[in-house]
C-alpha cells in the first residue's frame, strides 16, 4: 500500500516532522510512506498559477492510496502554511477528493494537537476539498519534548501500541473504501464512457496539449523523462530505455497502451510505414484521446469494450478484423486486456494485434492435419467462427521421428461468406 505523509509545519525544527519520520520508519516493512514537504509551496493567492511545488503535491497525493497529515497547533488551530496548501489543492485541482486521510499531531502540552486536528478535519471535509477523514481514531502526541529518545524513536510502549492500532484501523478503512468504490464503479451505462480523456489522473502530463503532434517530445521534456542508456528497474528486470525500446519493437505483435483516462500513450512501431501495419498507427497520434484515434462509426463499439474492461465485466475482449482477413492467408485478431495495479485498481488497456494464421499454418504442417469446412457452422460477422468449437479432425499418419515435415499436406480452403466491417474493430482503418 502506498501512502504519503504531509508535515504541516514549515519550521526547521519540528516535532511533527520528527513524528512523521518515526511513522514512516516504524511501518516501513509493511507500508510505503513517502514524506512530502510543504516548505517550498508559496502562500495561496487566487488567480496565481500553480508552481512546480504544488503540481508535485497534486501528483503524489492523487497517486497515493491514503494520506497522513501531521499538524501542529498554533493558536488553537492548524498552521497557515498547511491551510494555504489545502487551498491550492482545492482550487483548480482536487487530489483530496474521496481520498482517505488520517490526522496525527504533536504538541508541547498534554492534550496534544486536538483542537488543531478538529479544525483541520472541518477544512478537509468542506466542499471543494471533500477528503474522507478517518473517523473515530486520532493520534494526539502530548508532552512531545520528552516523547522521543536520542534516536528519534517514541519512548513509551503504550504510545507505540496505540499508534500501531490507529494505523491498522486506517489501513482497514482504506481497503473498505476501495471495495465500496469498486462496487460503485461497476454500475453505469457503457455509453457514458468518456473517450475524450477529459479527466486528470495521477499519470496525466499536465500543461501539454493531448492532441499535439509532438506530444511525446513535449511530455518527455515536461516530466524530465529518462532515455538512452539510463536504467529502469522493472518488476523482474533491469533494462536501459534503449533496451526496452529494442525489446518492445521486436515483439511479434503490435502493442498499444491506453491509460485509465482513455488516452492513447504508446505503441510499438512494428513498421516504419503505417500502411504496412495490421492496425495502422502514426507517431502524431500518440497522446491523443481514444476518441481522436478511432473513426466515428467505431466509437460506440470502443466505449462498450472499454467499459466492460473498466468495470470488470470481463478481463479480456478478443475480436477478428474481418475486412482485412483472407481465408487461409491472413487472420488478424485484436485483443484488449484490462491492466490493474498491485492494489487491483484499473489502470488501462493493453491492446495487441496479431496475425495468427502463420501459427495455424505451421501447426497444420507440423501435425499433418488440415482444416475442413463445417457446413453447419454459423459465421458471426464480428467474431467469425472463433466461438464455435470445431469437431475433432481426423489425423493422418505421420512420421514418428520427423513429424509431418517430410509430407506435403495441402490445406483445404474453408469457404466463408465475406462479412461486413465490424464497427468495433478498432482504429485499424484510421
Amino acid at each position: 500500500m502506498k501512502l504519503v505523509g504531509i508535515i504541516g509545519s514549515i519550521a526547521d525544527e519540528s516535532y511533527n516532522r520528527k513524528l512523521m519520520l518515526y511513522i514512516a520508519s516504524h511501518f516501513k516493512e509493511t507500508i510505503d510512506i513517502e514524506i512530502l514537504d510543504i516548505r517550498d509551496v508559496p502562500m495561496f493567492r487566487a488567480g496565481m498559477e500553480m508552481g512546480p511545488a504544488v503540481e508535485y503535491l497534486d501528483k503524489k497525493i492523487s497517486a497515493a492510496d491514503g494520506v497522513i497529515i501531521a499538524t501542529p497547533e498554533h493558536n488553537h488551530t492548524t498552521t497557515a502554511a498547511l491551510k494555504s496548501v489545502i487551498e491550492w489543492l482545492s482550487s483548480s485541482v482536487h487530489p483530496f477528493a474521496d481520498k482517505p486521510v488520517l490526522l496525527v499531531g504533536a504538541s508541547y502540552f498534554e492534550q496534544g494537537s486536538g483542537r488543531a486536528q478538529l479544525d483541520l478535519r472541518q477544512i478537509l471535509e468542506s466542499p471543494g476539498v471533500n477528503a474522507l477523514v478517518m473517523p473515530k481514531d486520532e493520534f494526539l502526541l502530548g508532552n512531545v519534548k520528552s516523547a522521543f529518545d536520542e534516536n528519534g524513536n517514541l519512548k513509551e510502549a503504550r504510545t507505540v501500541s496505540f499508534l500501531e492500532s490507529v494505523m491498522g484501523n486506517f489501513l482497514k478503512w482504506i481497503k473498505v473504501l476501495k471495495a465500496m468504490k469498486k462496487n460503485n464503479d461497476v454500475k453505469g451505462d457503457w455509453e457514458s464512457e468518456d473517450l475524450t480523456a477529459s479527466q486528470e489522473i495521477d499519470t496525466t502530463v499536465k500543461g501539454v496539449d493531448m492532441k499535439a503532434e509532438d506530444w511525446v517530445e513535449q511530455a518527455a521534456a515536461k516530466t524530465n523523462a529518462v532515455e538512452g542508456d539510463t536504467y529502469v528497474k522493472l518488476d523482474r528486470g533491469l533494462l536501459t530505455v534503449n533496451q526496452l525500446n529494442w525489446f518492445l519493437n521486436t515483439m511479434p505483435v503490435e502493442l498499444t497502451f491506453a491509460d485509465d483516462n482513455n488516452q492513447f500513450i504508446y505503441y510499438n512501431r512494428m513498421d516504419e510505414n503505417p500502411k504496412d501495419m495490421l492496425a495502422p498507427r502514426q507517431p502524431k497520434q500518440v497522446g491523443d484521446p481514444l476518441e481522436s484515434v478511432h473513426p466515428e462509426r467505431a466509437l460506440k463499439g470502443v466505449k462498450h469494450v472499454v467499459h466492460t474492461l473498466r468495470t470488470g465485466e470481463t478481463d479480456l475482449v478478443s475480436m477478428p478484423v474481418p475486412f482485412i482477413n483472407k481465408v487461409n492467408e491472413k487472420h488478424v485478431m485484436h485483443y484488449y486486456k484490462a491492466m490493474h495495479d498491485e492494489d487491483g485498481r484499473y489502470r488501462g488497456i493493453n491492446e495487441w494485434v496479431v496475425d495468427i494464421w502463420p501459427v495455424v499454418e505451421s501447426y497444420l504442417k507440423m501435425t499433418g492435419q488440415k482444416l475442413v469446412a463445417d457446413e453447419n457452422a454459423k459465421v458471426d460477422a464480428t467474431s467469425g467462427a472463433s466461438e464455435k468449437k470445431e469437431e475433432p479432425v481426423a489425423t493422418p499418419e505421420t512420421d514418428a521421428t520427423s513429424g509431418a515435415s517430410e509430407s506435403e499436406t495441402k490445406v483445404e480452403e474453408v469457404k466463408v461468406a465475406e462479412p461486413e466491417v465490424d464497427a468495433t474493430s478498432g482504429a485499424s482503418e484510421s
